[in-house]
């Protein structure tokens, strides 16, 4: 019986570009998508782009822009990361989808009817870069310390509001019933200590007249949906919910993977919303860290961010994902710099993997020697654990090992000073031992992967280098 498995990505704000931070946690995602497909799981990958709320009015109404016109124009940009990156997601939703607007209102309803919607007047000091409500604590000299460059802004009016205080022993159930739901556990032991401490219900809804773009509210168009609300939605209206019930129970619950300045939106917000709507909660989470660029978190609204269309035209694709998976910690912030992916790119993309395919290849082809069908893959378990645990950077450790490994083999042996037969029977185990490598290597370097098996089954008659010199 074949089994199911989802992931989906957090949707970007649309506001400007896409930058490295995204493309990080897109291609972690890929990734994972692509290592339980080659288990024989049936797998559902969500992305897409989350396109309403005040960032994005203002955004458009800076460009002298049609909200919509603007999101189309956007959504396109974070649509193209599929070809540069070489990404196998199934769907890419966007919250204007009118199947997402009809699920939010559905899923609006049914808390609603559960008595944890309510209206009530308020004030609140709010970040419109977080799109977010912010305490006295939270602030810095009256800023936001994530959006600095952005006023906070003063929100008074009547708006809907969720009963988030109710769920706070539910929550802590859950993250004490499920040991692995947010992963690292110190991300969780996080998130305890902030629902510990008491949930306020959050506003989630705006005045039309205000922010006239977003979500209608059911039964009252005086109210749009606070994005916030909308937005978490789309890892369930994407699966079809609720029409397609079938493909709903089939993959969800699912996993996430979130920054760690979402932890709390995602790990706790989103939870008691399902709850109210008597719907799962999440399967996992993985909260992953920032990735920063000479020491400074990424940030397009600081200005502060690397282009990855730029990066891959440079560089090319797969050294891009192998940086990314290899070079920053799962876990942890991790910086991006320039002078390493190039000494990444030469020592151990094009002398060390490069080269040894090279050097593997063009003997085996000098005696004719090809593997007449690719060997059934064989994953380690313990490539299997570091997986469920988002161990990226030690699983391309891991292989390495055996790149390493296999180059010293050649270089003792000298196939080329061997007679005949024992050359070819070195030859031989050798492109079984790279196959088995570049398939360890598909869900990581999908391209260079499938180049390798090509060539050790001799698809491919002319060798390239697979990591050419920089210029």
């Amino acid at each position: 019986m074949v089994k199911n498995f989802y992931i989906t990505t957090t949707l970007p704000y649309i506001n400007d570009s896409p930058h490295l931070g995204f493309a990080m946690e897109i291609v972690r995602a890929d990734a994972v998508a692509r290592f339980y497909r080659l288990l024989g799981y049936h797998v559902f990958f969500n992305t897409g782009t989350d396109e309403h709320g005040l960032k994005i009015y203002q955004s458009a109404l800076a460009k002298k822009k049609d909200p919509q016109k603007f999101c189309d124009e956007q959504s396109k940009k974070f649509k193209a990361l599929k070809t540069i990156l070489n990404l196998s997601f199934n769907r890419f939703i966007r919250t204007t989808d009118k199947e997402h607007i009809r699920a939010a209102q559905e899923f609006w309803q049914r808390c609603f009817k559960k008595g944890d919607i309510y209206k009530a007047k308020y004030k609140i000091k709010y970040c419109v870069g977080c799109e977010l409500e912010k305490t006295e604590s939270e602030l810095v000299n009256d800023y936001c310390p994530l959006h600095p460059n952005k006023k906070i802004e003063i929100i008074e009016e009547e708006n809907y509001f969720f009963r988030f205080s109710k769920y706070q022993k539910a929550l802590l159930n859950l993250y004490e019933t499920n040991k692995l739901f947010i992963i690292p556990d110190f991300r969780l032991k996080e998130l305890k200590s902030f629902v510990a401490q008491g949930l306020k219900d959050f506003s989630i809804s705006r005045l039309r007249e205000k922010l006239p773009w977003g979500i209608p509210v059911p039964n009252d168009e005086s109210q749009v949906m606070y994005v916030w609300f909308d937005a978490l939605i789309n890892y369930i209206s994407t699966l079809g919910w609720p029409e397609d019930q079938k493909k709903f129970n089939q993959f969800w619950p699912g996993i996430q993977i979130a920054g760690k300045d979402n932890l709390r939106q995602q790990g706790a917000m989103w939870q008691a919303m399902l709850l109210s709507a008597g719907l799962p909660t999440s399967k996992k989470i993985f909260v992953e860290g920032f990735i920063t660029f000479e020491g400074k978190k990424m940030s397009k609204s600081l200005g502060n961010f690397i282009d990855p269309f730029s990066l891959v035209k440079k560089f090319g694709t797969d050294p891009v994902r192998y940086y990314l998976l290899r070079e920053i910690p799962p876990f942890n912030d991790g910086d991006f710099s320039e002078k390493r992916m190039k000494e990444i790119y030469t020592a151990e993309l094009a002398n060390e993997l490069g080269n040894l395919i090279m050097r593997i290849t063009k003997l085996a082809q000098i005696d004719n020697l090809f593997l007449n069908q690719s060997p059934k893959i064989k994953i380690s378990d313990e490539i299997i654990d570091l997986i469920k645990y988002f161990q990226f950077n030690l699983i391309l450790e891991f292989i390495w090992k055996k790149i390493k490994k296999l180059n010293q083999k050649i270089d003792t042996f000298s196939p080329w000073k061997k007679k005949p037969v024992e050359r070819r029977n070195f030859l031989l185990k050798s492109l079984e031992e790279i196959n088995q490598i570049a398939k360890e290597l598909l869900p990581f370097l999908p391209t260079t992967a499938q180049i390798i098996i090509d060539s050790s089954q001799g698809k491919i008659k002319k060798i390239e280098p697979l990591f050419p010199k920089l210029k």
